[in-house]
């Protein structure tokens, strides 16, 4: 009897398991997807000339805060909407991000923008295999990663009127520390995520769970690309 009970643990263990690597898989696609329309939307706007004119123009502000309030808008509100409209709002944003992020165009040369995103996805595969492999619960981490998160915010803030290199380069570094341990925690949620059972709970819910998952390790790419690319990126000057 206790054989047949152990055959049965290990095999609903290895269906969670499952279950959880194909929910993993979903939100994964998701993310490149939205990842590989920003790339190209914002290649194909500063190709074009498209950011010129955007970056010295009050529309520039208008898409940052379209896409912020898209963003919280999404998170907000995704479990009150249907599957294919969380899924449209999202590659929304992404579209935008793609047009107010073409400004690294202006910024950085290609060369140096290439290198950074190989850099990032380094460390981001490293860190979302850590997420993944570790026993250890690191739901405490990203609540110190989200409290740095919220510091890094306000320093930047502070120091827009500060104008400190010192202050530019240490939130910089945070950053990199804070988007790096957001990685390995989102990866380790979703992970659960699949292995509560999200896969049974019907296409709606996959679907929803998937695009909140992937705009969450989107978010996490692309800020720790940004912030590397401080460090890493050469200026066009």
């Amino acid at each position: 009897m206790e054989t047949k009970y152990a055959t049965g643990a290990v095999a609903a263990t290895k269906a969670r398991q499952e279950a959880s690597t194909v929910f993993l898989a979903k939100v994964f696609n998701w993310m490149a997807v939205g990842l590989g329309l920003t790339g190209l939307v914002a290649y194909l706007a500063a190709e074009f000339g498209l950011t010129s004119s955007i970056a010295r123009s009050p529309l520039y502000i208008v898409l940052i805060l379209a896409e912020l309030g898209l963003v919280f808008y999404l998170s907000a509100r995704i479990e009150k909407m249907k599957a294919a409209t969380a899924t449209g709002l999202f590659f929304g944003y992404a579209f935008l991000n793609g047009l107010t992020l073409s400004v690294i165009f202006l910024i950085y040369t290609k060369s140096s923008i290439a290198g950074t995103f190989l850099i990032t996805s380094a460390m981001f595969g490293a860190m979302s295999v850590y997420g993944l492999v570790t026993k250890r619960d690191l739901s405490g981490l990203g609540s110190f990663m989200f409290m740095g998160l919220i510091g890094i915010i306000i320093a930047s803030v502070v120091n827009i009127f500060l104008a400190s290199s010192v202050l530019y380069w240490a939130i910089s570094m945070i950053g990199v520390l804070v988007f790096v341990g957001l990685t390995a925690y989102d990866v380790q949620k979703i992970k659960e995520m699949g292995e509560q059972g999200i896969m049974s709970q019907g296409h709606e819910a996959v679907q929803k769970g998937a695009v909140i998952g992937a705009l969450a390790l989107y978010l996490d790419f692309i800020n720790l690309f940004l912030m590397l690319l401080r460090f890493f990126g050469g200026s066009r000057d």
